[in-house]
């Protein structure tokens, strides 16, 4: 059994209760962040507590706890679930209760969800993965917050699709990010990733450190159009890493194989994780 902060309080998980009067279940305002362990360390806690702050300054929420105290609270929490391997963890800061159910009053409450990190199909990495374009525009796409009615829409459609991930593509034709993953392209050495209109990623600024010294950047917006022109695709997420695509919609991507560039990032992220994991990198 998982063990949750909830509310000042650690709790077995089938005691993690919040009330059904909070805005957050009543109608989807709260922020969350998410991120993993390795070797029980959680990766990049500070950067992710960080955007956090972001996205509830960014929807109007008033955070009661500061940076350092989620951060410890989060670090407690990994402590009480010494059973998992790895940890994936959901730090969530809900809107709180409402005398109209609706105007935020400041009294929301952190939740800090441990559970066993998930393993993803060796295959995703090996063979590569599937993903379709969606016409959905995100509100306040800069924001991770817990109205995931759109991200929800478009994974339904994937599964149909037999896809692994949804790519959001807005009015201007613009393929922006995935449902839970930020997008990469490579042209030539041009390791392409939209700058904006999109939630900026931790892995994301993890894979642009690592490369800057291997790729040429550039940060700018992709037409779905251009996607038959990009030798190499691939998606980069919190739970993930860096997932090679090798088909979006019906069009084959390169020789329809993980990339030679794609790869050597997967390396180069494994790499910086084992070392994190043991403490040799901030």
């Amino acid at each position: 059994m998982d063990t949750y902060y909830i509310d000042k309080k650690f709790v077995t998980d089938d005691n993690a209760l919040i009330c059904v009067k909070d805005i957050t279940v009543l109608r989807g305002y709260g922020v969350f962040d998410f991120l993993v362990t390795y070797n029980k360390r959680p990766f990049l806690v500070e950067e992710h507590v960080t955007r956090l702050e972001n996205s509830a300054r960014q929807i109007g929420l008033t955070l009661q706890h500061s940076k350092e105290e989620i951060c410890n609270i989060v670090v407690q929490t990994i402590a009480k679930n010494p059973h998992h391997n790895e940890s994936n963890i959901r730090i969530v800061y809900t809107g709180g209760i409402s005398p109209d159910g609706v105007t935020p009053q400041g009294n929301g409450i952190l939740m800090v969800m441990v559970t066993p990190k998930l393993e993803l199909p060796p295959w995703w990495y090996t063979d590569g993965i599937k993903v379709i374009t969606v016409d959905i525009e995100r509100f306040m796409p800069s924001t991770k917050s817990t109205n995931y009615l759109s991200a929800v829409f478009a994974q339904q459609k994937a599964n149909k699709a037999k896809a692994v991930e949804a790519i959001y593509k807005d009015r201007e034709n613009r393929v922006l990010e995935g449902t839970t993953s930020n997008l990469f392209c490579f042209k030539g050495n041009k390791l392409i990733t939209p700058p904006d209109d999109i939630l900026p990623g931790i892995t994301r600024k993890v894979v642009l450190e690592l490369t800057k010294d291997h790729y040429e950047h550039q940060l700018r917006h992709i037409n779905a159009d251009e996607l038959n022109q990009m030798d190499e695709i691939f998606i980069t997420a919190s739970n993930k890493e860096i997932v090679p695509v090798i088909q979006v919609n019906d069009l084959k991507i390169g020789n329809k194989k993980p990339g030679d560039k794609t790869c050597n990032i997967i390396k180069l992220f494994r790499k910086y994780t084992q070392a994190y994991g043991q403490g040799k990198t901030a």
